[in-house]
Order: C-alpha cells, then structure tokens, then sequence
C-alpha cells in the first residue's frame, strides 16, 4: 500500500476552504448528509478539504480518494477540471467525479461506487459495513 502523508494546503486553499463550508451546494449537501460521521463503511470524509492550492469537496484520507461533485460552473471548464484531476492523481490520490444530476438522481449507485473506490484502496476493511443500497 502506498505511503500516506499530507498534502500540505497553502494558505490561501485553507481560507477558501473555510469560506465554502457554509453554503454547500443542494447536491453537496445531499452527499454529506451520508457520507458525514462515518455514515459510509466507517471511512471519514472531510469536506471541502484543501489540498496544496485546490479545494476538493470531499476528502477520505484512509483510501485517499477525492470526490468532486460537478454542478453547471464546470461546464466548459473540463480542460481545468482534467488539469487538476492529473495533478492530484500525481500527488498518490485517486478522483472520481458525479454530477450534480447523478447525486440526485441516482445517490445510492453513487455511495456504493464511492464505497467501492474507498474497499479497493484499502483492502477492503470494510466488508462487513457494505452500506444498504435500495434497488
């Protein structure tokens, strides 16, 4: 398993990471709502977590994975988003993203996917916290 360490956030990451804690999103909420106090398997989420100069929405540093959550300000910003997808994905962390729409639409095909990503890292620890999905 690769080493975990911090990725140190640079002052400013952390002030704007503060600043977007307040007025979450519909769509962000609804994820935090679930994933918050260890809801999903028992992995803790961190959210808008400042990582080096970026923000991410949310932040498993146990299976160091990022969750974006992508409303209509990425439109036309994909370019930027793939940009900073690479770098993180250089730092060590793995990134997966949904859209405002899949978190509504679909959230518990979104939560076991996330929970997926997060058993792979680590081995699957989890197995026996597996969250409920409805089909």
């Amino acid at each position: 398993m690769p080493q975990r360490t911090t990725i140190p956030a640079t002052p400013s990451a952390r002030a704007r990471a503060r600043s977007l804690r307040q007025p979450l999103t519909p769509a962000e909420q609804a994820l935090w709502n679930r994933l918050r106090a260890r809801q999903l398997g028992g992995y803790k989420f961190r959210r808008q977590q400042p990582i080096d100069r970026f923000v991410v929405d949310f932040y498993c540093h146990e299976s160091r994975l990022v969750v974006e959550i992508d409303g209509d300000t990425h439109d036309g910003n994909e370019q930027r988003d793939a940009a900073r997808s690479a770098w993180l994905t250089a730092q060590g962390l793995r990134v997966v993203r949904y859209t405002n729409a899949e978190v509504h639409e679909q959230l518990e095909q979104v939560l076991a996917a996330i929970f997926e990503a997060c058993e792979e890292w680590t081995g699957g620890r989890s197995q026996d916290l597996a969250p409920e999905t409805s089909e």
